[in-house]
C-alpha cells in the first residue's frame, strides 16, 4: 500500500515535490508518464465513453462517432471530445501525484493542499476586470481581421445551442486541465529537478511556459508568443499565490470568451485550428498578462494569502 508522505513546512509551490518520494529518476518518470496519460489514454478513454454512450441510448453510433473525430470542420461532438480528453489531465496528475510521488493530490492545487475556493471567486472577478481591459484596448489597435468586437451575429440554431452548451459545461474543466497539468504537476516536477538550483524558479517559469505554448501544435512565432506571454504570467501567479486558481481563472475566462465570440460571430473551427497569429496580439497579451498579474498579486497580498507549506495535520 502507498504511504502518503507530508511536505515540511516552509516549500515553495513549485518545490513541494521534493518533500515526496526521492529519486532523481522519478521525476523524469512522471514526465514521460504524463505525457503518455494526456495525449493518449486520456483521449483513449474519452473516445470509447463517447462510443459506450452512443450505444447505450440506442443512438446511431456509427455517423455520431465520426462527428466526434472530426478534425477540419470542428462539431460540437468533436469539441466535447478536445475537451474532455484535456480535462483528463485532472485525474492523470493528481494519480502520479499520489501513486508516483506519495503525496496527497490536493498538494497540486495549492500549499494548503486544495483548491481554495473563495480565492478562486476572487480570481475570476480580476480575470473578469482584465477581460473588460484587454477588450477596450484591443478595440483601440489595428488588429487585421477585426478579432474583436465583430458587428454579424450568426443566426441562432441547434447546432449553435449545442456548441454553447459544450462551452459552458466543459470549458471549465478542460482550463482546469491544462493548469493542473502544465502549472501544477509539470512545474512541481521541474521544482523537484532543479530545486535546489539558483534561479529555479525563473527556470520553473520558463520551461513550463514553452512546454504550453509548444504543446498547442503548427503555429507561426506571434501566436507562439501569445501563449508564451500567457504560460509565463500563470507561471508567476503560481509563485506570487502558491497555488493554481489564478491560471484557472484566466484560462477559463480567456477560453469562454474566445470559444463564445467564434460560435457567435465567426466560425469556430477557424478558431480551433489556427496557426497563424498578428504581431499587434502581442502588445494586447502583454498589457492583459500585466493587468491581471498586478491585480492578483496585490489581491493576495492584501488578503495574507500563504505562498508556502505548513506542518498539515493528517
Amino acid at each position: 500500500m502507498s504511504t502518503v508522505m507530508e511536505p515540511p513546512s516552509g516549500l515553495a509551490y513549485y518545490q513541494v515535490q521534493r518533500g515526496g518520494r526521492s529519486g532523481w529518476g522519478r521525476p523524469l518518470v512522471g514526465l514521460i508518464l504524463i505525457g503518455l496519460c494526456v495525449f493518449f489514454v486520456s483521449p483513449a478513454v474519452v473516445l470509447v465513453g463517447f462510443e459506450v454512450f452512443f450505444l447505450l441510448t440506442g443512438q446511431d453510433a456509427e455517423t455520431l462517432m465520426a462527428r466526434v473525430s472530426e478534425v477540419g470542420t470542428v462539431t460540437p461532438e468533436s469539441l466535447a471530445f478536445v475537451l474532455l480528453s484535456l480535462a483528463g489531465a485532472i485525474p492523470a496528475a493528481m494519480l502520479l501525484c499520489w501513486a508516483l510521488h506519495g503525496l496527497r493530490p490536493g498538494w497540486l492545487a495549492s500549499v494548503e493542499r486544495r483548491i481554495r475556493w473563495p480565492w478562486l471567486m476572487q480570481c475570476i472577478g480580476i480575470a473578469a476586470v482584465t477581460m473588460v481591459v484587454t477588450i477596450i484596448i484591443a478595440s483601440r489597435l489595428p488588429i487585421p481581421g477585426g478579432d474583436v468586437g465583430p458587428s454579424t451575429l450568426n443566426p441562432y440554431t441547434s447546432t449553435m445551442r449545442d456548441f454553447v452548451l459544450v462551452i459552458v459545461l466543459l470549458t471549465p474543466l478542460q482550463a482546469a486541465g491544462e493548469e493542473y497539468l502544465f502549472r501544477g504537476y509539470i512545474f512541481q516536477t521541474f521544482g523537484a529537478l532543479f530545486g535546489g538550483m539558483l534561479g529555479s524558479r525563473t527556470v520553473s517559469v520558463t520551461i513550463t511556459a514553452l512546454l504550453f505554448a509548444f504543446a498547442h501544435g503548427s503555429q507561426d512565432l506571434p501566436l507562439f508568443l501569445d501563449r508564451f506571454a500567457f504560460g509565463i504570467m500563470a507561471g508567476i501567479c503560481v509563485i506570487a499565490t502558491g497555488g493554481i486558481e489564478a491560471g484557472i481563472a484566466m484560462h477559463v475566462l480567456n477560453n469562454f470568451f474566445s470559444l463564445g465570440m467564434a460560435v457567435a460571430f465567426g466560425d469556430i473551427s477557424t478558431v480551433l485550428n489556427t496557426s497563424e497569429g498578428t504581431w499587434w496580439r502581442i502588445p494586447v497579451t502583454l498589457v492583459q498578462a500585466g493587468v491581471f498579474l498586478a491585480l492578483t498579486v496585490w489581491a493576495a497580498r492584501s488578503a495574507g494569502l500563504s505562498t508556502t507549506t505548513k506542518t498539515a495535520e493528517v
